[in-house]
């Protein structure tokens, strides 16, 4: 006579991990502020950021390169001594925002150390060298408008003929492009004092420290072309 086996009991599957069955993601989540993606995203941001920035001085190069090397051709007389005082100006802003690089640069490294619980660090309160970069640079804007009223002062006005507009168009178009780092910088300073995302800073912070740079090598070049390469 047929045997009935008796019915084999079904286990079922308990969650691994705890409850909820749910599993956390491989590389986790990461907000603005907390871990996971967001030193990645941050280094690719920044990388971007200089990309676009190094694009936009190939073009600015250009552009410079050409206009000296029309300047070049004409005799002119410059105010050397006015000339060379605003070029130790823009020099020295060249030094404090440096400084204000490498500061920002610290308090990020020692972010991480403040979020850990019972742990406080007082934030720096040194040198506001953006501050003094922003004056630096109005100070060599101004330097420029009195170099223009020297020249005004000799005869060469800016329509009177060449070479007086190459000048002109030389010193104005470099001027505009540092105005432009100006209002990069002030908006740099905007979101320090409103304490945004210390990531965000950092990409602006440093993408306006290789601009600012590269506007004091580029007024050295001009300078020194016009001086002495005639």
């Amino acid at each position: 006579m047929p045997v009935i086996s008796p019915p084999v009991p079904i286990e079922k599957s308990q969650p691994r991990n705890g409850g909820g069955g749910v599993h956390p993601p491989a590389h986790g989540g990461g907000g603005d502020n907390g871990p996971g993606d967001g030193s990645f995203d941050y280094g690719r941001r920044l990388r971007r950021a200089r990309l676009g920035l190094l694009l936009a001085l190939s073009s600015i190069s250009i552009l410079f390169v050409t206009m000296t090397v029309v300047f070049m051709l004409l005799p002119f007389e410059l105010p050397v001594r006015l000339l060379l005082l605003n070029t130790f100006v823009l020099l020295a802003s060249s030094i404090t925002i440096e400084f204000a690089r490498r500061s920002l640069a610290r308090e990020m490294v020692l972010e991480p150390v403040r979020s850990i619980p019972g742990i406080t660090l007082d934030r720096e309160r040194g040198i506001p060298w953006l501050g003094i970069t922003i004056a630096f640079g109005l100070l060599f804007l101004l330097g420029q408008w009195a170099a223009w009223r020297a020249l005004q002062g000799r005869g060469f006005h800016m329509f009177t003929g060449v070479p007086s507009p190459f000048f002109y168009i030389l010193t104005g178009a470099h001027a505009i492009h540092l105005i432009v780092g100006l209002l990069v910088l002030s908006y740099a300073g905007v979101i320090s004092w409103w304490h945004r995302n210390i990531q965000q800073r950092r990409i602006v912070i440093e993408t306006a420290a290789w601009y600012w740079h590269f506007m004091g090598a580029l007024w050295v070049y001009v300078f020194a072309l016009l001086q002495f390469g005639r």
